[in-house]
């Protein structure tokens, strides 16, 4: 069995589809890196009060890559 210390997979890095709790609605923390990196690249509509955890996940993730924000 694999020690869970030295496994380099992370909950950080699964599919935000997949998890349990995506579905609920974003954390205010999300919300506000939400807002800062829609601002950045220059992407207003990206922000949305109503995201779901996952769909702001997805979406920072995207407005990352877009702004050139490294993770």
């Amino acid at each position: 069995m694999d020690n869970p210390k030295t496994t380099t997979a992370s909950n950080t890095e699964k599919d935000p589809d997949d998890w349990v709790s995506g579905d609920e609605p974003m954390t205010g923390a999300q919300a506000s890196y939400l807002k800062t990196l829609s601002e950045q690249a220059h992407d207003p509509d990206a922000y949305q009060d109503d995201l779901s955890k996952a769909e702001a996940s997805k979406r920072i993730d995207a407005l990352r890559e877009k702004a050139g924000v490294a993770k």
